[in-house]
C-alpha cells in the first residue's frame, strides 16, 4: 500500500513542479517586450528523501545569462547615449515549446495520479469484502 501512496506523492510533486514551470513561462511571455527583462529559467533536480526513498523534483529559478538584444531607438527614455536600448532576451517560440512540454508533463502526471488513485480505491474495496 505504501508504494501506491508513494506513487500518488510523486505524481503530485510532478504536477506541482510543472505548474511552477508554466508560471515561469507565462511570466517570460508577459515580459517579452519589457526592456531589460532577462528570461527566467527553471531547473529540476532530483532530491531523494531519506526515510521513504521517494524522489521529489526540487525546482530552482535562475536568470538566463544570454545577451540582451540591442535596438536602436534614440527617442526611447531608456536609450543610452548612442541611442541603443536593451530589450528582453525572451524568444517567444522557445517559450511556447516550453509551455507545451510542461502541459504534457503535467497531464502525464495527472494520468498517473488518477490511475494510482483508482488502484488504491480498488484495494480498499477488496479489503472491505
Amino acid at each position: 500500500m505504501s508504494s501506491l501512496l508513494d506513487t500518488l506523492s510523486s505524481a503530485s510533486n510532478g504536477m506541482a513542479s510543472q505548474s511552477k514551470r508554466i508560471r515561469v513561462v507565462s511570466e517570460n511571455v508577459a515580459n517579452v517586450d519589457t526592456p531589460g527583462y532577462r528570461r527566467k529559467l527553471i531547473s529540476f533536480e532530483k532530491a531523494i528523501s531519506g526515510d521513504a526513498g521517494t524522489a521529489d523534483a526540487a525546482t530552482k529559478i535562475s536568470l538566463d545569462k544570454t545577451e540582451l538584444k540591442e535596438v536602436f531607438d534614440p527617442a526611447h527614455p531608456m536609450a543610452n547615449e548612442a541611442g541603443y536600448m536593451e530589450m528582453s532576451n525572451v524568444n517567444l517560440a522557445v517559450e511556447i515549446a516550453d509551455a507545451r512540454q510542461a502541459q504534457r508533463s503535467y497531464e502525464a502526471n495527472l494520468s498517473i495520479f488518477d490511475q494510482a488513485r483508482r488502484m488504491y480505491g480498488g484495494v480498499l474495496d477488496l479489503l472491505r469484502r
